[in-house]
C-alpha cells in the first residue's frame, strides 16, 4: 500500500492573513492574499523524492460563512498549485471540508465527518490512494489537525513552539503530537530520516539474500 504525508493548508503551506479591520488572523480570502511560507516547496520536493503522496487536508469554512465565493476559493487553489509547481513541487491530492455547523449558507450547515478533528478527509484520501494510514504522516498548525491525524492513525507533526500556553492547551485537550517542529521543512527532514532509517534493514536483507544466492551457485 502507498504512504502519504497529509498537510493542512493555512499556516502550513501558506501564510495566515491579518485582517486589521476586525483584528483577526484568518485564511486568505482572495488570490492576492495567498503567499507561500518559506521553504514549503523545498519540503514538498523532499516528500516527492521519498515517493510519498502529498495530500492537502483542510477545513475551509469561509464559503459557508459567506466570506468568499467558490470561484475565489478556486483561484486561491490554482495559485497554490502554480506557485508550487514553479518550484518543482507536486501535490497528489487536495481534500477540503466546506461545512460549518453554524454556516450562513444553508447547504453547508452540516455536521459532517470530514471537518477536522474528524478524520473523514483522511479516510477518503486513504481509500482513493490505497494508503496505509498507520504508515502515513500529517503536519498541521493546530491541535485540531493533531486530533484528526491521530484519529486516522497517522504520525503527527505540530508546527509551533513548546511554550507554556501550548503545554496547558495540550493537557486540557488531552492531545499531544508525536513531534513539534518549527515549519514544514523541519518536518520533512525528520520524515526523510525516519523513512531512510526504516529502509536500511530492508536494504541489508536484500544484499544478504543476493550474496546467499551467489554463494549457492
Amino acid at each position: 500500500m502507498n504512504r502519504a504525508v497529509f498537510l493542512d493548508r493555512d499556516g502550513v503551506i501558506n501564510e495566515i492573513v491579518y485582517f486589521p479591520e476586525i483584528g483577526l488572523l484568518d485564511s486568505p480570502l482572495n488570490a492576492n492574499q495567498f503567499k507561500l511560507l518559506p521553504k514549503v516547496a523545498e519540503a514538498i520536493v523532499v516528500f516527492n523524492h521519498l515517493n510519498l503522496k502529498v495530500i492537502v487536508v483542510s477545513n475551509q469554512p469561509a464559503i459557508a460563512k459567506g466570506k468568499m465565493t467558490i470561484e475565489a476559493f478556486e483561484e486561491i487553489r490554482l495559485k497554490m498549485k502554480r506557485e508550487l509547481e514553479k518550484r518543482g513541487a507536486h501535490l497528489d491530492g487536495e481534500y477540503y471540508c466546506f461545512h460549518h455547523p453554524s454556516a450562513k449558507v444553508v447547504r453547508y450547515r452540516v455536521r459532517c465527518d470530514c471537518r477536522k478533528p474528524m478524520p473523514g478527509l483522511f479516510w477518503r484520501a486513504g481509500k482513493d490512494f490505497a494508503l496505509d494510514l498507520k504508515k502515513c504522516f500529517t503536519v498541521g498548525d493546530s491541535l485540531v489537525d493533531v486530533k484528526a491525524g491521530q484519529a486516522a492513525g497517522c504520525q503527527t507533526f505540530l508546527i509551533g513552539s513548546l511554550k507554556c500556553d501550548l503545554c496547558r492547551l495540550m493537557e486540557v485537550e488531552g492531545t499531544k503530537p508525536d513531534h513539534i517542529v518549527a515549519d514544514l521543512y523541519s518536518a520533512s527532514r525528520i520524515i526523510e530520516r525516519k523513512i531512510n532509517e526504516h529502509a536500511k534493514p530492508d536494504l541489508i536483507m536484500s544484499k544478504t539474500f543476493q550474496t546467499s544466492r551467489v554463494t549457492k551457485r
